[in-house]
């Protein structure tokens, strides 16, 4: 009798175990996302401290960069200044670069962005974090390029780089892609 339990505690175990250690071997940051090469979910959302809305219809025919961030994130801090500059760089040249506010407050976004020494680019304000949850959200950071056409060319989760946003964003405005 003791052996049959042995059995059904080992049967039991034994895919538990290989599952936990088949999960160690993943790069939780790899996670794949549906939405690159894809319509990005179409928003609607409210500039922080105005009165204006931003839609990313209203937005076709320009590369569209949205940070999802948050004042109690770290790695916001890290990108913060090359999304500063990446907004300032590409102002002129048809890429409009957004922050969304990602399960916070505005009093803590105004406070954070006055103590990174401001932001190049508007910050939209999520409330209830539908768009958040449309785009698939695993946490923040996460940057989405959108291309002229409306569609996610790359989703990143974790920092990005003035570098890596320059990857991205010339080869679009090369094509010149537009409806």
């Amino acid at each position: 009798m003791n052996w049959r339990r042995s059995m059904i505690g080992l049967a039991i175990s034994v895919p538990v175990i290989a599952l936990l250690a088949y999960g160690m071997t993943q790069d939780p940051s790899a996670i794949a996302s549906p939405l690159p090469g894809r319509e990005a979910p179409e928003f609607e959302l409210t500039i922080m401290d105005s009165p204006d809305d931003v839609s990313l219809e209203e937005l076709r025919g320009q590369v569209v960069v949205l940070n999802f961030w948050a004042s109690w994130c770290f790695e916001c801090r890290v990108e913060h200044g090359d999304l500063s500059a990446a907004a300032s760089y590409y102002e002129d040249r048809g890429v409009r670069f957004f922050g969304v506010l990602y399960n916070d407050t505005p009093v803590n976004g105004r406070r954070w962005i006055a103590m990174m020494g401001g932001q190049s680019y508007p910050t939209l304000l999520d409330n209830g974090s539908r768009t958040a949850i449309d785009y698939g959200l695993y946490g923040a950071p996460e940057t989405f390029v959108i291309d002229q056409t409306g569609n996610v060319v790359h989703k990143q989760i974790g920092a990005i780089t003035f570098a890596r946003l320059r990857e991205l964003i010339d080869p679009l405005l090369a094509a010149g892609t537009t409806e």
